[in-house]
């Protein structure tokens, strides 16, 4: 029961950060925006397991600093800049391929077996993106989307590599929440000094829907959103927890139709439905095999 609770906070949380994503990308850089983010979620967090009692030091740190550079700044740093050109539904839909991508870099650094159905599901997955984007980048032709999807496609390969962090750190004995709570200041300390060395001072915007998102996205989109992910992984592996990422595109894609003006065509429903399929094959339960009498 517990799994399942923490599947479908997962999915909720992170079908709708992708509106306050594209809220804060309105009125701030990308980088203070990312910044912004983490520091509050940092000092929402580390303080508050402190006052708790249960803040612990990492037994290791090497992953944990690799994990605050994949999910706590240069994923987000991405998939922002993805926001500015594509509605930021599609983006969550080329998140979605995370599965994929946990598939290939569980196989790189744990050894993990591919099989013929992931390699079924990626095939899935890109042509249901190729649809999704259809009119875009075939109909009429849109460099600002096709570099949305690279950014896009950038951003869950550096989340990929998170999980894949988060899990040696599991190995070494470092909890999600602990890595979480250390992770967040770290990638917000990462994310001031590009600001500095860009020279683009920490603006702070005065537009309240702004703040609002940003609070909404510190507290509910990464204190909360990516302990349950990661207590997930922790409990099911990366390729079962990687399956949130199938479902909460349909209600971040909902969201962006009635917030962004998101146009459904049918080659977009059709790749919606495609991509989906990818992953359903990606996780579908095997049969068991019988053993020779």
């Amino acid at each position: 029961m517990l799994d399942v609770s923490l599947f479908l906070a997962t999915v909720l949380i992170w079908g709708t950060t992708w509106i306050g994503i594209a809220v804060q990308v309105e009125s701030a850089p990308v980088l203070v925006a990312v910044f912004h983010r983490f520091l509050l979620a940092a000092a929402l967090m580390l303080p508050g397991l402190a006052l708790m009692g249960r803040l612990q030091r990492p037994k290791a740190w090497r992953f944990v600093l690799v994990q605050a550079l994949c999910l706590f700044s240069l994923n987000f740093v991405c998939l922002y800049n993805a926001a500015l050109l594509i509605p930021s539904g599609l983006v969550s839909v080329i998140f979605a391929l995370a599965s994929v991508f946990n598939a290939v870099n569980a196989r790189i650094f744990f050894g993990d077996r591919i099989n013929p159905r992931t390699l079924l599901a990626a095939a899935l997955g890109v042509t249901g993106l190729v649809l999704l984007f259809w009119d875009r980048l075939v109909v009429s032709f849109d460099a600002p989307s096709l570099q949305g999807i690279g950014w896009a496609a950038l951003g869950t390969m550096c989340f990929s590599l998170g999980n894949m962090a988060s899990r040696r750190n599991g190995q070494l004995g470092v909890t999600p929440v602990t890595a979480n709570a250390w992770g967040m200041p770290m990638g917000a300390a990462l994310l001031a000094g590009l600001i500095l060395i860009q020279g683009q001072g920490f603006a702070l915007p005065r537009q309240p829907d702004y703040w609002l998102a940003t609070a909404y996205l510190a507290a509910i989109g990464s204190v909360a959103g990516f302990t349950c992910y990661l207590l997930l992984v922790s409990r099911q592996g990366s390729a079962r927890a990687g399956y949130a990422t199938v479902v909460f595109p349909v209600v971040a894609l909902t969201l962006s139709s009635l917030y962004e003006g998101y146009v459904w065509t049918p080659p977009a429903v059709a790749g919606l439905a495609i991509t989906g399929l990818g992953n359903l094959v990606m996780f579908a339960p095997r049969r068991p095999r019988h053993a020779p009498a």
